[in-house]
């Protein structure tokens, strides 16, 4: 039976001359930033740490994973699904470097995740001990800082300075090592929120010459565009987008991370970004004459040749990030600054209006693209159930509501492109990385950052079994996900690009799985599968309506591609919609 401390006050637990252990310190100093939730997984080198959270079950909710890997992604689907700061336990050697995919995943799609590692005792530093590595210079690539501890007294500082780079300016993946004398020694606590370091302004001054300048371009543009990332919602910037692009009628698409940032019902909304967005969000890139990008950094896939990209169009590029402001794209007004203190300083400076005959071109260009992929994708007359058709039903039925977390591949842009957002912070997914085996976990952190939304896991065969191990987690801590498995027995975005640009030589992507569904009870969680048509709706309503975790494997037609699709190196203009037989 765990046993429970009497803990000191609020006020005590800040500073007393009493020593505590490095351990105590650490546990004392999350409760400081009001840390609720820790993911992790133990080992020797951390257990000190381990030690001192037993006695704190009734305040810190402590989710056992079943890899360090899974940790890191559920505390990713945390930050993100939460606005909070998602943190991690787990021990030297192997459990640091199974961090690192994870690290590297939240410090490109900026995600605030404070991961604690175990490390051997001080004196062995540098002596290959058991389970030692080197994790300050493997993980400073991936992380905004990382930073060893090898002194009790530095623990408080050191957390509260890794709460603060994480969640200011760009938000990103801070790791603290903390050597094993230094968790068991005793040194007296005091924590100090941190409220700035000297060399580190995470907030730029506003440059409103620049914002004058933007709202000129605005005022006296006719085919203006604005190109929504997830600097939207990491600022709280939605609202202020809503209102600019009301005010100044503007045409509002959204890049894969910046999904959910804009409502999708909304009658300026035009569509998704990038390799396989929407046929007019794409060629109309090539067609405005000022694009105004907030919070997005012009990744490769949202661009294609970079040298064919809006080179008609003056640019605004509102970023918070100087690194992201012409690196990809020259900006004809850049504004380095929090979106959401960008948008409301335009507010004012930006004149009504409407761009009915731009709007229309939008519009033409959708009709196509319903015509050619759409009706095909929802409505098909016979043949195997697509994955399309699958997405629509279930934004149908959960009305855009549900919390969406989506792995790597084609099941991703399909969700991506069907999906009807209509409330922010609904859409989670690996973006920058692209990584697989990210959603399962990931949507386990995210029903617990959001415990009054639905959330749905939506992944292939393929990323499910990179991960699947977290259904013990799920199952034991009872986190009530909704498994969606799109299965067409195949890696099906390698498989398209291998039918599209490598002569349909299928070189090791089809795939022998498993039966989920017995695998799926095995952990005792409620599976089904459908491989008919007749029976998709009732499935889905079951899957939907029934409380708890419950698992939904779809057959898909397995050489199904998807479309519309920028081949790779070419201009968005170059965007096609099906390929003739």
């Amino acid at each position: 039976m765990q046993q429970k401390a009497v803990l000191p006050t609020k006020t005590d637990r800040l500073h007393t001359e009493i020593p505590i252990t490095g351990a105590e310190a650490v546990i004392r100093s999350l409760l400081a930033e009001s840390v609720t939730t820790i993911f992790g997984y133990p080992g020797g080198a951390i257990m000190p740490v381990y030690d001192a959270l037993y006695h704190y079950g009734d305040r810190l909710n402590h989710i056992l994973t079943r890899h360090e890997q899974g940790a890191i992604h559920a505390a990713q689907g945390y930050a993100r699904a939460s606005g909070r700061v998602g943190v991690v336990f787990v021990t030297s050697g192997p459990g640091a470097t199974n961090l690192v995919t994870g690290l590297a995943d939240a410090m490109i799609d900026s995600t605030p995740v404070v991961c604690i590692t175990g490390q051997v005792a001080s004196h062995l530093l540098g002596t290959d001990a058991f389970q030692e590595t080197d994790v300050m210079n493997i993980t400073i690539p991936v992380t905004k800082w990382s930073v060893q501890v090898t002194r009790p007294d530095d623990i408080p500082s050191a957390i509260a300075k890794a709460f603060y780079i994480a969640r200011t300016g760009r938000p990103g993946p801070v790791l603290i090592d903390i050597t094993k004398d230094a968790q068991l020694q005793k040194a007296p606590f005091s924590y100090v929120p941190c409220q700035g370091i000297k060399t580190y302004r995470p907030r730029p001054v506003l440059n409103m010459q620049a914002v004058q300048a933007a709202a000129q371009l605005i005022n006296s543009s006719q085919r203006p565009y604005i190109l929504a990332g997830q600097g939207v919602l990491l600022s709280g910037a939605m609202e202020a987008l809503r209102r600019l692009a009301e005010k100044a009628g503007i045409p509002v698409a959204n890049t894969l991370l910046g999904l959910s940032s804009f409502p999708a019902n909304h009658p300026l909304y035009v569509g998704f970004l990038g390799m396989h967005g929407n046929y007019s969000t794409n060629r109309n890139t090539n067609e405005c004459d000022l694009l105004i990008a907030v919070g997005m950094r012009f990744d490769d896939r949202v661009t294609g040749d970079v040298s064919k990209y809006a080179r008609q169009a003056k640019i605004i590029h509102i970023e918070l990030d100087a690194a992201e402001i012409n690196k990809n794209v020259h900006a004809d007004v850049a504004i380095h600054a929090d979106a959401r203190e960008a948008l409301e300083a335009l507010l004012p400076l930006v004149k009504p209006n409407q761009h009915p005959e731009w709007l229309e071109s939008f519009r033409q260009y959708q009709q196509e693209e319903y015509e050619k992929i759409m009706s095909r994708d929802w409505f098909p007359a016979s043949g195997l159930i697509k994955m399309g058709e699958v997405i629509h039903q279930l934004s149908e039925r959960t009305r855009g509501n549900a919390l969406i977390v989506t792995d790597v591949g084609q099941h991703q842009m399909v969700t991506s492109r069907y999906y009807a957002f209509t409330r922010p912070r609904t859409h989670i997914t690996s973006g920058g990385l692209g990584t697989m085996g990210f959603a399962l976990p990931a949507a386990m952190g995210a029903a617990l950052g959001a415990p009054d939304q639905p959330v749905i896991a939506i992944i292939g065969d393929g990323g499910f079994q990179m991960t699947l191990q977290e259904l013990g987690t799920i199952a034991q801590f009872h986190i009530p996900v909704k498994i969606l498995v799109l299965n067409n027995s195949f890696l099906g975005m390698v498989r398209q690009w291998q039918q599209l640009f490598h002569e349909s030589r299928y070189s090791f992507t089809e795939m022998t799985n498993p039966d989920f569904v017995q695998l799926v009870k095995a952990y005792g969680i409620p599976a089904h599968r459908v491989t008919e048509r007749e029976s998709l709706a009732s499935a889905l309503d079951a899957f939907l309506e029934q409380p708890g975790p419950r698992f939904l494997e779809v057959k898909v037609e397995k050489e199904e591609n998807v479309f519309p699709m920028v081949p790779a190196g070419a201009s968005v203009s170059d965007m096609i919609l099906e390929v003739k037989a």
